[in-house]
């Protein structure tokens, strides 16, 4: 079974920085792709970002392109997500996947002055 641990959210002002890491536990992280997503209050959850198993392809959605950047290191079998020029509308609790079906607890990020 995988667990998948986040952690680095927090409280950051408007245009300040945050990463988030996500630890794997098992042996097939490195096989999957995996994936950050996003939900804010009274809105779907969405796709943030997500890279290959190989770490050599990325996508972004178009609100946080050229913001954020998705990483991963698989001999610490952690993906990070590294979020700058923060904006009130990053506001969201944010959910690490691993594809196949396996989800993280969730880690706030809260944009606030």
């Amino acid at each position: 079974q995988v667990q998948l641990v986040e952690s680095g959210g927090g409280l950051v002002q408007p245009g300040g920085s945050l990463r988030l890491s996500c630890t794997a536990s098992g042996s097939i992280f490195k096989f999957r792709t995996m994936a950050w997503y996003r939900q804010a209050p009274g809105k779907e959850r969405e796709l943030v970002a997500n890279i290959n198993y190989g770490g050599v392809t990325t996508n972004y959605v178009d609100s946080v392109k050229g913001r954020f950047t998705i990483s991963r290191d698989n001999d610490k079998n952690t993906v990070y997500l590294q979020m700058n020029s923060l904006k009130f509308e990053d506001t969201a609790v944010y959910y690490c996947n691993m594809y196949g079906g396996y989800w993280g607890q969730g880690t706030q990020v809260t944009v606030s002055s």
